[in-house]
């Protein structure tokens, strides 16, 4: 007997949460996943100089690591991971760490200069990188270890960078791939929302009024004596029998 009861109360349970929590989450299309790279081993990584953005300089994707995160642009779409190769998720924004990337880093790579001044950058290997770039951040690592690698080098005024992150930034709204991903979105939005099922609706609920039990012929109901109205009044009985 315990055993049905306890079957009858876990299908109920699993048969009337699921209902209610997919009707109060808004569907909509999905984008498809980035393909996979290949990576032979886990990827060594540099840091870019100004930033504490680390890319992958042998691959000719957009891919990068910040703030504990993998990042990847893919035809105009985010993505991000905990993980270089697996566990991909669609992120519906730009991080803001992309427009403080110069897009000609890979240049600057090759020809081992950052604007003219020799770059002696350093290879990151996977697990040192997911050990430290916390540490390394708050404490300004590359900043005090010669400038990231780069041989007498200023940085750039804050106004001077700001004005790179406006030129960058209206760069990137004029991609072909990205005005396209942004009408998908758009197209998206407009899209009639997902209502819930009409006994998922939240309505007032309205006190049904108690019926009352039919009470025997020539038997009065519980607590009528104690009713106000007839508390202290003569019952005509009494006045007939002189009581």
């Amino acid at each position: 007997m315990k055993k049905l009861l306890f079957g009858t109360i876990f299908l109920a349970l699993i048969s009337v949460f699921p209902i209610k929590t997919m009707a109060a989450v808004d569907i909509h299309i999905g984008f498809p996943l980035p393909p996979p790279i290949p990576f032979p081993a886990p990827p060594q990584v540099i840091v870019i100089p100004e930033t504490y953005v680390y890319v992958v300089p042998e691959i000719d994707a957009d891919f990068f690591f910040w703030n504990g995160w993998w990042w990847r642009l893919w035809e105009g779409r985010w993505y991000r991971s905990y993980h270089y190769n697996r566990g991909w998720v669609y992120y519906d924004r730009v991080p803001s760490f992309y427009f403080d990337v110069d897009p000609g880093w890979r240049g600057y790579y090759r020809d081992r200069h950052w604007h003219g001044h020799p770059w002696n950058y350093e290879r990151v290997p996977h697990q040192r990188l997911h050990q430290n770039w916390k540490i390394w951040r708050d404490n300004r690592h590359w900043e005090r270890r010669g400038t990231w690698g780069v041989q007498g080098y200023q940085p750039r005024p804050s106004p001077q960078r700001q004005e790179l992150r406006r030129e960058r930034q209206h760069e990137y709204q004029q991609r072909p791939e990205v005005q396209h991903h942004q009408q998908q979105r758009q197209q998206q939005q407009r899209q009639p929302e997902v209502r819930q099922p009409r006994q998922q609706q939240h309505r007032p609920q309205v006190q049904q009024p108690q019926q009352q039990r039919p009470q025997p012929q020539g038997q009065r109901p519980r607590g009528e004596s104690q009713h106000p109205q007839s508390q202290g009044k003569p019952q005509r009985g009494d006045k007939e029998h002189g009581k």
